[in-house]
């Protein structure tokens, strides 16, 4: 649902019930210079890109740089939010 132009408590009401059944609510308007714009989503999941985490081998010897994880930026994995 998109809603412009209406007074708060219209705005705050018609929200309520989109939020209850579960529909996407986005409203605003402008006032000369200034304005404002409002999206309630629910509650939704997202996937999100990152880089792989290399592990360090197990024949490397110990030591500072064997410890630290290296991010390999030609490899990414996908995670759910």
């Amino acid at each position: 649902v998109c809603l412009t132009g209406c007074s708060r408590d219209v705005t705050v009401h018609v929200n309520q019930i989109c939020h209850q059944k579960g529909v996407k609510f986005f409203t605003g308007d402008v006032f000369g210079y200034h304005g404002y714009m409002f999206a309630d989503l629910g509650e939704h999941e997202f996937v999100e890109e990152k880089p792989k985490v290399a592990k360090a081998s197990a024949g490397v010897e110990d030591g500072p740089e064997a410890k630290r994880a290296k991010l390999d930026s030609s490899e990414t994995t996908m995670v759910k939010k």
